[in-house]
């Protein structure tokens, strides 16, 4: 078999097998605790090179979390036939409250880059923002991994 013809085989099983979902939402749902991380070394080192480090995350985030949602809608209507049950719901009101939380932490330190540094209910908001983001990533992966291994539970 030629390089070209592997290239070829390689390239058409990743078209097959890609996920749009499961990429932008491990994507988006793993920079959460990354910016969580970096918040923390901000607060208590003071170096603002992790501050700005936040920032540039929770942006990237914001922009691949509406990517997340409307694939996961898409899915939910093409692979689960728009089925009603609670699991999906709670998915939908999660994804909202998630982008809710990352725009809120955004514009605020958009709004005022100093904010962690003057203190104030901005500081707790901006801080908190990003904390409750990151129990919001648990449920959405917990929630998503029960649809995506629900076969294993016949199984037992």
């Amino acid at each position: 078999m030629s390089r070209n013809d592997k290239m070829t085989r390689f390239f058409k099983d990743i078209c097959d097998t890609f996920v749009l979902h499961a990429v932008a939402a491990h994507f988006s749902n793993g920079l959460l605790p990354a910016t969580v991380l970096f918040l923390l070394l901000a607060l208590f080192s003071g170096n603002p090179y992790f501050e700005r480090t936040v920032l540039h995350l929770i942006i990237l985030a914001l922009c691949v979390t509406p990517v997340s949602f409307f694939s996961g809608f898409r899915d939910w209507r093409t692979k689960f036939h728009g089925g009603r049950a609670p699991i999906f719901y709670r998915k939908m009101w999660l994804s909202g409250l998630l982008f809710l939380l990352e725009g809120s932490a955004a514009g605020i330190r958009l709004a005022f880059p100093e904010v962690l540094n003057h203190g104030g209910i901005l500081k707790w908001l901006y801080a908190g923002s990003l904390l409750g983001a990151l129990p919001v990533v648990v449920l959405l992966g917990h929630y998503g991994g029960k649809l995506a291994f629900q076969w294993k539970k016949g199984s037992r």
